[in-house]
């Protein structure tokens, strides 16, 4: 095996902020929220709405998303907007969108 150029250190780095990005997405709420915010920015009220989540527990899983600094807010008058801050979780929600959200999920199960 050809080991030039492989940095463990790093690898093992990388491995630890990839599972704490599938840590955060292993809840259903923060799934579901990442995938509507993978689409584009949304109000509080539009998530709470569309996603039927109800509004402690949103509150909830959205701090934590904050947190883990995988979404950023703005506010507009009295609406705080939410948008998706991480390049990796977007990414990683644009293949999940595209499996088991899009026109064709589930087309292969």
């Amino acid at each position: 095996m050809d080991t030039t150029g492989f940095d463990l250190e790093k690898m093992q780095s990388s491995a630890a902020k990839a599972c704490r990005l599938m840590k955060v997405l292993s809840n259903p709420d923060r799934l579901m929220l990442l995938c509507q915010l993978s689409q584009g920015e949304k109000r509080v009220g539009e998530l709470e709405e569309i996603t039927e989540i109800v509004q402690p527990t949103l509150s909830q899983q959205l701090t934590v998303l904050r947190e883990e600094e995988l979404v950023t807010t703005r506010r507009e008058g009295k609406s705080i907007y939410y948008r998706i801050a991480s390049e990796q979780a977007l990414a990683v929600m644009q293949v999940l969108f595209d499996q088991f959200c899009g026109p064709h999920a589930g087309d292969n199960t």
